[in-house]
């Protein structure tokens, strides 16, 4: 991971706690409102998807361009698996193990990313391996056609590449975070639970219920 990706995360971190102060209170209320108490389980599930939110999105457009950013050489790479190739050149250029190299290192990056979507689509919303990676192949295009247009024009110039690698990357990542979190709720289903005996009651069939 480059400098520039950890000041990136930095930026997201402070990002979500921004953000998360504003969502908290408004969500302490309604739950005290409505359920007379607080839901843990529901300010925890905001919490992680708003985290992974701000974290993604401060990865994938962090740093934007300065003054002195060199602008890009090539926009578009639609090259599926190039990134072995990548891997190739960069070892007959500086030498070392294929898992070392930045390519590698940064396709599996883009897998890791969307990991914690995946376990999302299958433990909140309930979705199946196909509908799983569709939505990471669409978010993940939805983020590279941002970039194919600078942002939508709000930046200067395209300063990230739209490469088919990354969408079919991040929808691996989806499809592996659906699988975890499939394993992680069988795990869960399969471990001992203390439950309490059910007290018996008397019926007394005469009487109204």
């Amino acid at each position: 991971m480059t400098n520039a990706q950890l000041t990136a995360l930095q930026y997201g971190f402070t990002a979500f706690l921004a953000l998360w102060v504003v969502v908290l209170v408004p969500q302490l209320i309604a739950q005290l409102a409505g359920h007379g108490g607080l839901r843990l389980r529901g300010l925890a599930t905001t919490a992680a998807v708003l985290l992974y939110s701000c974290m993604t999105l401060a990865v994938v457009f962090l740093p934007l361009p300065g003054p002195g950013t060199r602008r890009l050489s090539q926009t578009v790479q639609l090259h599926p698996f190039q990134w072995i190739a990548d891997i190739h050149t960069e070892l007959l250029k500086h030498g070392g193990t294929w898992f070392t190299t930045q390519t590698f290192q940064q396709a599996c990056l883009n897998v890791l990313l969307f990991v914690p979507l995946g376990v999302f689509a299958r433990i909140l919303w309930r979705r199946g391996l196909t509908g799983t990676a569709l939505i990471g192949f669409t978010a993940a295009l939805l983020i590279e056609i941002t970039q194919l247009t600078a942002n939508f024009g709000t930046a200067p110039y395209v300063y990230r590449i739209f490469d088919v690698d990354d969408l079919m990357n991040n929808a691996f990542g989806a499809v592996v975070g659906w699988v975890f979190g499939a394993l992680l709720l069988l795990t869960l289903r399969r471990s001992p639970v203390d439950v309490q005996p059910a007290r018996r009651e008397r019926v007394h069939l005469a009487e109204a219920r």
